[in-house]
């Protein structure tokens, strides 16, 4: 088995001693060839030459920005896809300061765990095969969010870029202050899902293709409980910036195995596709990677698309 390891060394939780763990673990199975990322964009140059060059498996030691840029980096467009493409198996091990696609895979949060969890995984040689979601023309492996979510995303990487840490309480003193901000500005946003009626004056919404949708510290947050990899899109739309509504709705999205319920909330599950349109130019992030402003951004669910080395589900 050939397998390039994709190595993020700048992610949140990547040590030197974790690095030299799983290259030593993988060099004993496999035909190992290790890359260190250098930077933006080249986990995604890294992952297509491993495509090009037939490796068996990329296995990716980072956050989860890394593993989306190796997803779109080996993984075809659906439009340019003529089952031609050489497609290698995908393992990750969590380098992040996050690492939802990993945990909800059901892989260790701690590197170490994982690195065994993923051996005996390659041991049994039975992968999962999981659904994505596409955003244009870009894929996401757990969330994407425009407006409030997107701004915080935009804010955390300029923290980084200055040299800050992405850690809980500086997403939560971001998310409370880009809150304030957001609140005094009127919404903008319209959802459309095919066969329903539009759902007009959205503040902000997240776009979901598994629960949890993110995690603060070890707690999970759940914006639709009911959606997996295994089901279309899950859709969750805010029409309320009020400071009670909004205090009681993340109550909600805190237990653990609620519904979140609200009458100035829009939440579908298992949808196949959704359009997103915004009066104004509004912010997107996916996976947790802010990628700009847009007014139009069209999601679809795309079922069955990539193998990864990870548990089945329950």
């Amino acid at each position: 088995m050939r397998t390039l390891l994709i190595v993020n060394p700048n992610a949140t939780s990547t040590t030197p001693a974790t690095r030299d763990l799983l290259a030593h673990a993988l060099e004993s199975r496999t035909q190992l060839t290790v890359a260190h990322t250098q930077h933006r964009g080249h986990a995604a140059e890294l992952a297509q030459w491993a495509s090009t060059n037939q490796m068996d498996l990329i296995v990716v030691h980072g956050g989860d920005g890394t593993v989306n840029e190796t997803i779109n980096g080996f993984l075809p467009l659906p439009e340019l896809d003529d089952g031609q493409a050489w497609l290698p198996r995908l393992g990750v091990i969590p380098g992040g300061s996050a690492n939802v696609f990993a945990r909800a895979l059901g892989i260790s949060p701690d590197p170490v765990t994982a690195t065994n969890q993923l051996i005996d995984l390659l041991t049994l040689d039975k992968d999962r095969r999981i659904g994505l979601g596409m955003a244009d023309d870009r894929w996401f492996c757990f969330s994407a969010g425009v407006g409030l979510d997107a701004d915080v995303c935009e804010a955390i990487d300029a923290s980084r870029a200055d040299g800050h840490a992405a850690t809980p309480a500086r997403y939560i003193r971001t998310t409370v202050r880009q809150f304030f901000r957001a609140r005094r500005k009127e919404p903008t946003v319209r959802i459309e899902i095919p066969g329903r009626p539009a759902v007009e004056g959205v503040h902000y919404a997240f776009v979901t293709n598994t629960t949890p949708w993110t995690y603060l510290n070890a707690t999970p947050v759940h914006t639709n409980p009911d959606t997996r990899f295994e089901t279309g899109l899950g859709v969750f739309a805010v029409r309320s910036m009020a400071v009670v509504r909004t205090l009681l709705l993340a109550r909600q999205l805190l237990a653990a195995a609620g519904k979140p319920k609200s009458r100035r909330l829009f939440r579908e599950d298992d949808v196949p596709a959704v359009r997103i349109e915004s009066t104004e130019p509004i912010g997107l992030q996916i996976d947790g990677d802010f990628i700009g402003k847009r007014n139009v951004v069209d999601f679809t669910s795309m079922p069955n698309v990539l193998s990864v080395v990870a548990p089945q589900p329950n």
